[in-house]
């Protein structure tokens, strides 16, 4: 039996884009969720009119790692074995869908639990050039999880991901920011999930658009990662002590 696969869409206040970027996911993906992370422009009103697409709403906005969050909730709660993540700027390449979800089974060994699209793996033609600030954050910040994850990646950020759904019960993300991606990778190795990289087209069609307030400011960016990261690392290791007398939570709990 091919495997269910449910591709999702973090959105906020993406009036202008989403239903140009639905009609192409479409082509490419049966069961298509939209998280309205409680945008405040015309987004309600497009989705509405657009038939055949599930939508989860947040009545407040909460964050894109919130917005993930309760697209893998949705995906745990209806069955479905394997979640794509695709932004909804237009930068991703939504005719990749079923090749990146395919790469979660492999015909031959064992399946993986994470599959990260990285525009940085391979060039392709056509590809556009990052803005240099976003690049040399997003080159740090891989780096670091690399040197304290023994990792290999060459692309932390990308929002173009497969994951198979099961082991997603056992993350505790609490951590509901664009940082959210973070957290993730440190709970990914310590629960051992199996984790491959995957190539994608680079592709910037606004380079001026915003993380909003603060996260703007490319240092005070950079700290907040940090920060992030290092405290999920100390997390971690007060968890594990903690297990024997505290049972884990699961993601939805």
């Amino acid at each position: 039996m091919s495997p269910q696969i449910l591709t999702a869409l973090p959105v906020y206040n993406e009036e202008s884009h989403v239903a140009e970027v639905l009609a192409e996911v479409r082509k490419y993906a049966d069961n298509v969720l939209v998280v309205n992370d409680g945008s405040s422009d015309g987004t309600a009103s497009v989705l509405r009119s657009i038939p055949g697409i599930l939508v989860e709403t947040h009545e407040q906005n909460q964050g894109y790692g919130a917005a993930l969050k309760t697209a893998f909730c949705y995906a745990i709660r209806h069955g479905y074995d394997v979640v794509v993540t695709i932004d909804c700027d237009g930068q991703h390449e939504p005719s990749l869908i079923p090749e990146l979800a395919g790469a979660v089974f492999p015909e031959n060994g064992e399946p993986y639990d994470i599959v990260s699209g990285s525009r940085y793996l391979k060039e392709f033609d056509g590809d556009s050039r990052p803005p240099e600030e976003r690049r040399r954050i997003n080159m740090e910040v891989t780096r670091f999880l690399n040197e304290r994850l023994g990792l290999n990646l060459t692309d932390a950020f990308c929002g173009f991901k497969a994951y198979r759904t099961l082991p997603l019960e056992n993350l505790r993300i609490t951590e509901l920011g664009y940082a959210m991606p973070l957290q993730l990778w440190v709970q990914a190795v310590d629960l051992g999930f199996r984790i491959m990289e995957f190539p994608v087209p680079l592709v910037y069609l606004d380079e001026d658009r915003s993380f909003g307030g603060s996260l703007d400011d490319s240092s005070r960016r950079l700290r907040y990662y940090r920060e992030v990261m290092d405290r999920e690392l100390a997390d971690v290791a007060a968890a594990h002590a903690a297990e024997a007398a505290e049972p884990r939570t699961t993601l939805c709990d």
